[in-house]
């Protein structure tokens, strides 16, 4: 399930997967041996970045269930597209395409990364709807299980209205730590579309507040791998 976009000074840039901006729009009219070096090893890298969506695609078109498998291959898939045009705004960058059209290709980034973020919170749901049941399930058996002889515990323990709903989601939530990390980074990743997009507006703050926090959650994840939503 990566990258936002952020607003700068009036314009607007898309960001990488871990949260780095793309490099600035500048044309140079020369470029020596070290930047040329510099040039294809960046270009390598971006490449890698598509042929690695698209390998994680594949992979995911394997899971056995439906919602998960269609909702990761869907994101990786947008993923990949969303790393092809970084590469189309990297030649810009550099100058090797002087044509390109910046602003219709920052706009398509933005959308792939959009729609990527929107199916990982499918899939993030998919996950919390699945444990709610099995929740509801279990307070049901122990309901069977206890009768008459506790009504009062069986009351309390109750799931009901919006109250309950919240409640419950909260002990799932706490109790998962990495199905809530995924949430909370998609939620903060996702400030920057919105915003780029012109669907929610918000101000820089809030939306630098999100990419550090997504950013601390990607550290968490990487340093303790046990805590990343396993596929």
């Amino acid at each position: 399930a990566e990258g936002s976009a952020v607003r700068r000074g009036g314009a607007e840039r898309p960001l990488t997967s871990r949260g780095a901006q793309l490099p600035p729009p500048c044309r140079a009219s020369w470029i020596s041996p070290t930047a040329a070096r510099g040039g294809r090893e960046s270009s390598v890298f971006r490449l890698g970045n598509v042929v690695h969506a698209l390998v994680a695609a594949r992979k995911t078109t394997e899971l056995p269930e439906v919602l998960p498998r269609i909702c990761l291959t869907a994101s990786n898939l947008t993923r990949a597209l969303y790393f092809f045009c970084d590469t189309v705004l990297w030649l810009k960058s550099v100058g090797l395409q002087s044509d390109i059209k910046k602003a219709k290709w920052q706009n398509w980034a933005t959308k792939c990364y959009y729609f990527s973020l929107l199916m990982n919170l499918a899939r993030d749901w998919y996950e919390v709807s699945w444990r709610l049941e099995q929740a509801v399930q279990e307070e049901k058996m122990k309901e069977n299980c206890f009768g008459d002889e506790q009504p009062q515990q069986r009351n309390s323990s109750k799931c009901n209205g919006l109250h309950g709903f919240l409640f419950l989601l909260f002990q799932i939530l706490r109790s998962h730590p990495p199905l809530l990390l995924d949430v909370v980074k998609n939620l903060c990743d996702l400030s920057g579309p919105l915003d780029t997009l012109g669907i929610y507006k918000t101000n820089p703050g809030v939306i630098g507040f999100c990419g550090l926090l997504s950013s601390l959650v990607g550290i968490l994840t990487l340093a303790s791998p046990h805590l990343k939503l396993k596929e």
